[in-house]
């Protein structure tokens, strides 16, 4: 069995998520369009957590981003609420003449890459090239997976190229840290056993107050979660 074979992240009842498999960590850095959009991302220097790691999910660990068993004693609530149904079954569609972008809004993270040039949407509606191209850059830089463009004619995926990772993300625009980013379809397993849809990209909530756990719902905005 190969490393990226033995990635996988397990959701513990009410506690951390416990990464295995050496998966690399490292922050992500959201960079601001000066618009109150969001254009690029900077990454960070790698964060040693060997072979297997526990990440705080309650969002009030001492040692973050790693766990120091605070859930144990702060009443945090880690149920997963969050639908096992498929993205596609989830998601609508915007249909332009070269693009199709698909939408699950409940898997917002607000991470704001969808607002410049008009809007994502917009731009995806458009037959104009350098438009198709900005939207697949928006679609492509949205962490949670919410926007996917599609070729219109095949529908299938156009998605950044993401080797097995996590990124930590931090939005100074907002003053906050944000979600785990999940990246390069690592499996991610319920407390209950059941594997999650694998998808390239997803964000998973450590501020501990999301309501679509384990995924993030942008909840740390409205928090001013500090990690």
């Amino acid at each position: 069995m190969t490393q990226e074979q033995d990635m996988k992240i397990t959701i513990t009842k009410d506690g951390p998520y416990l990464v295995e498999g050496s998966v690399p960590l490292t922050s992500q850095t959201m960079v601001s369009d000066g618009s109150g959009g969001s254009k690029d991302w900077i990454e960070g220097d790698a964060i040693e957590g060997g072979s297997s790691y526990k990440l705080c999910r309650c969002g009030q660990s001492m040692n973050k981003p790693f766990c120091d068993g605070s859930h144990l004693s702060n009443g945090f609530d880690g149920n997963e609420t969050a639908s096992r149904a498929p993205y596609s079954e989830q998601s609508g569609a915007v249909h332009g003449a070269h693009l199709t972008l698909t939408d699950a809004e409940k898997y917002c993270a607000s991470a704001r890459f969808c607002h410049p040039g008009g809007g994502t949407w917009k731009l995806a509606r458009s037959s104009d090239e350098a438009d198709v191209q900005h939207a697949i850059r928006e679609a492509g830089n949205c962490p949670s997976g919410r926007l996917v463009a599609r070729d219109v004619t095949t529908g299938v995926a156009i998605e950044p190229k993401f080797a097995p990772s996590i990124g930590l993300i931090e939005d100074p625009d907002a003053d906050v840290s944000g979600p785990i980013w999940v990246r390069g379809g690592i499996p991610i397993v319920g407390a209950d056993g059941e594997t999650y849809e694998i998808r390239n990209r997803v964000t998973l909530c450590r501020c501990g107050g999301s309501s679509n756990k384990p995924f993030c719902d942008g909840t740390h905005l409205d928090i001013g979660f500090q990690a």
